[in-house]
């Protein structure tokens, strides 16, 4: 066959992204912290944005009523930026924007995209990876980590956020316990469960609700927390006193083995939270606030404290492009204006979609704002995504390191999603939390003749609707440090 040149129309398909597109997929998934940096820096480079002064409200400020019969409204009034021009809306469904076959092609490698924890991280902008290496993590986002590491339950994750919430400076735990119960609407000693674990986590001493257990907690951690110990640390009035022959009487040792305590007690930390950050106990600003409405319902809306207050200088760029010298500077002009339009936009659209997901995620989980946290429903992206008309990629983005603030307390959107149980011969699925709480409920309720192995709690369950496998019975009750039948029968056993 002979090589010969010939020319050849084809149609493909690629993945488009303009840097417009990326900066607003960027702004979605910016903590407000972030975005209050962001918009900094765009106010410094462009002179054309200037910061709003006024007292003219930004865009989604105003409030979304829930209806609970319903969904929420679909648009929630909002006012139009200054500077914003009447155009189409800004159709931020970023994941519709490519066809199907995209992430084979390897288009997010061609965009220099890098995927962690279900977030799109940008890896071109070295001044922020700078930043974050040199950026000290808070008290608060240790614990969290730890948290999500060590919880599985999301009730029980809903409790730990709440007790962090009553951390003072020094890392001690302020505020009565049985109030933080009320107000999640959980049982007591479920709550002083979760607190039991949290005094587990790093650093040791946190969570403790007296010096005399922020110290037991240390001398726990290293293994040192004899009965001689917790007779001294019941005693400390007496160590302040330096009355050492009733402390050797009271602890039941000699002086050079009270000596040794002294010191052990002394090399320990008092207020935890201060060798670690002085930021422990500042709370959290919400994103979004959530209050009950007179006549029912809620009324959910943005804080406004959060909200970046921006316009376009229109008047300022027909005067300067109207004095243009040459076609570059008419270019760089144009550019600015433009940029400047789309971040107002942007700002308008980010705030309307977390008001959406804020609203419909409302709506879902009801049950737990009115009756408590064992009431949560079982709930997914996806959930979300349908009702509001959005791709789950997008819910995802919106949900992460935004916070609402409700009645029970300062929570991120994410921990209001939960695994869902299906339901026998098709009925309603059930929330993973309230499986697990049922598991809790029999077993505790089992007589010492009538211990219920894994194989009958999943018959019982399944009576009840709720289609369960044996493995996943005796994952639930192993997280919640339920010993299996045999170990429970002979404890009883013994017991008697």
């Amino acid at each position: 066959m002979a090589l010969t040149p010939r020319l050849d129309l084809r149609q493909t398909q690629s993945l488009v992204m303009t840097p417009q597109l990326q900066q607003a997929i960027k702004l979605l998934q910016l903590s407000n912290m972030e975005l209050s940096t962001f918009v900094e820096q765009e106010l410094e480079h462009n002179p054309l944005l200037e910061r709003d002064e006024g007292d003219r409200a930004v865009a989604a400020e105003e409030a979304a009523p829930v209806d609970m019969a319903g969904a929420a409204p679909e648009e929630p009034l909002v006012d139009v930026l200054p500077g914003h021009t009447e155009e189409a809306p800004l159709d931020l469904d970023y994941d519709n924007t490519w066809n199907n076959d995209s992430a084979a092609d390897g288009g997010e490698e061609l965009f220099g995209w890098g995927g962690r924890g279900g977030r799109l991280d940008f890896l071109d902008d070295e001044g922020d990876f700078v930043q974050t290496l040199a950026r000290q993590v808070s008290l608060r986002d240790h614990l969290v980590a730890q948290l999500n590491m060590d919880v599985a339950d999301p009730a029980d994750r809903l409790i730990g956020l709440h007790l962090m919430e009553m951390l003072d400076e020094a890392g001690y735990l302020s505020g009565d316990l049985a109030e933080a119960a009320q107000a999640l609407g959980c049982p007591l000693e479920r709550l002083e469960g979760v607190l039991v674990r949290l005094q587990r986590l790093d650093p040791p001493g946190i969570f403790a609700r007296n010096l005399a257990e922020c110290l037991a907690l240390q001398l726990r951690d290293k293994n040192r927390l004899d009965p001689a110990m917790q007779a001294l640390l019941a005693h400390l009035d007496m160590l302040a006193r330096r009355d050492l022959a009733g402390l050797l009487r009271v602890c039941g040792v000699d002086s050079e083995d009270l000596a040794e305590m002294i010191a052990e007690i002394r090399a320990l930390d008092p207020k935890p939270a201060l060798a670690f950050d002085h930021a422990v106990a500042q709370p959290i600003t919400p994103d979004v606030l959530m209050r009950p409405m007179p006549g029912g319902g809620w009324l959910v809306e943005l804080n406004s404290d959060t909200l970046p207050r921006v316009l376009v200088n229109s008047r300022y760029y027909a005067k300067v492009v109207s004095a243009a010298r040459n076609k570059e500077e008419k270019g760089y002009l144009a550019e600015r204006f433009q940029s400047a339009n789309w971040l107002v936009k942007s700002l308008h659209q980010r705030a309307n979609t977390i008001l959406k997901v804020a609203t419909e995620i409302v709506r879902q989980q009801e049950t737990f704002f009115t009756k408590g946290i064992q009431y949560l429903r079982p709930l997914v992206l996806r959930d979300i995504a349908e009702a509001i008309g959005m791709h789950e990629s997008t819910v995802s983005r919106v949900t992460a390191n935004k916070y609402m603030a409700t009645p029970r307390g300062i929570y991120e959107l994410k921990y209001f999603f939960t695994q869902a149980i299906a339901g026998s011969d098709g009925g309603e699925a059930h929330s993973a939390e309230a499986v697990r709480h049922r598991i809790k409920v029999l077993i505790d309720n089992e007589g010492p003749q009538d211990i219920l192995s894994d194989d009958k709690i999943v018959e019982i369950l399944k009576a009840d609707g709720i289609d369960i496998a044996r493995r996943t019975v005796a994952k639930y009750r192993e997280a919640m440090h339920i010993p299996s039948s045999v170990q429970r029968r002979r404890e009883k056993m013994m017991g008697n």
